[in-house]
């Protein structure tokens, strides 16, 4: 596992939206903007800390299920230009983390969202602490 370069404002994960990510209005459906976030989110992990959703549970025997989500839409997101989605880790609490995700396409903010998930046993869904080696990691990285 290595950690990101510290002095990196937040992680960056690119995304082309596609037409089929589209309603009829020619702009992403609204339930695609959660998943650009995860989808963030989970290369944000793999940057971070080495290993991605699948390989923490499937690997590692850990899951981060999510117990909380908030999205303020600020513009529309299309397929116009790559949707650039930021991480920013900003609590790491004893079972728990948080992030911060925003979205923007050509420097206009799209969308931003608080989510918290929880450490938990994979195979038995029981909750955890956060794995010291795993904590190491990421503590030093809150609000970047």
């Amino acid at each position: 596992m290595k950690p990101i370069e510290a002095s990196v404002p937040g992680f960056v994960h690119r995304i082309r939206v596609g037409w089929g990510d589209c309603d009829p209005a020619k702009i992403a459906y609204t339930g695609r903007i959660p998943v650009f976030a995860l989808e963030a989110i989970d290369a944000w992990w793999e940057a971070t800390v080495g290993d991605d959703w699948f390989s923490l549970n499937v690997d590692r025997n850990y899951g981060t299920p999510f117990v909380h989500l908030e999205l303020d839409f600020r513009s529309p997101v299309t397929p116009r230009a790559p949707l650039e989605c930021t991480v920013i880790l900003t609590a790491v609490g004893t079972k728990s983390i948080s992030f911060l995700v925003t979205g923007s396409q050509a420097g206009v903010l799209c969308f931003e969202g608080k989510f918290t998930s929880v450490f938990v046993v994979a195979d038995a869904f029981s909750p955890i602490r956060i794995p010291d080696d795993i904590r190491a990691i990421i503590e030093p990285l809150i609000g970047r």
